[in-house]
C-alpha cells in the first residue's frame, strides 16, 4: 500500500511522538511507499508564521527524505482536483491532501474522522 501522511501524522512520526498511535506506526512500517505532501510543509510554515507552531521549517522539509519518506509535490492536477470534492471539510490543506490521494492514488493516513466522508477506501483513520 502507498500512503500519504496528513500533517499531524507526519509531524508526530518525525518527532517519534508518543502521541503517534501504534496503528499509525504499523501502517507506516508496512507501507511500500510513504509520501509527505509539500502542502504539509506549507501548512506548517504558515502556522509557524502565526506563532501556532515552533520549529525550523527547512529542517522539517529535509526530514521527509531523512525519514525514508517520499516528498509529494503539489501539481496543477492536484490543485484542480480540489474543485471536484464535496465540502465535507473546509480546511484547504486537508482538501488538497484528499485530492492528492485521489489523483495519485494513495491512502491518506489521518486522525481526522471528518475526512472519512470522502471515502473509506481513500482515507484511513488511525
Amino acid at each position: 500500500m502507498r500512503l500519504l501522511l496528513d500533517t499531524h501524522i507526519f509531524l508526530r512520526s518525525v518527532a517519534d511522538s508518543p502521541r503517534l498511535s501504534a496503528e499509525a506506526r504499523r501502517s507506516i512500517a508496512a507501507a511500500e511507499e510513504v509520501c509527505v505532501s509539500a502542502a504539509s510543509i506549507w501548512e506548517v510554515a504558515i502556522k509557524s508564521g502565526l506563532g501556532k507552531i515552533r520549529g525550523d521549517i527547512t529542517e522539517l522539509a529535509n526530514s521527509i527524505e531523512e525519514s525514508g519518506f517520499v516528498e509529494l509535490p503539489v501539481t496543477a492536477l492536484h490543485a484542480a482536483s480540489v474543485a471536484t470534492l464535496p465540502l465535507h471539510h473546509r480546511d484547504p490543506f486537508d482538501r488538497l491532501l484528499v485530492a492528492q490521494a485521489m489523483t495519485e492514488p494513495l491512502v491518506l493516513l489521518t486522525e481526522d474522522p471528518t475526512l472519512l466522508q470522502y471515502s473509506s477506501d481513500l482515507v484511513r483513520l488511525v
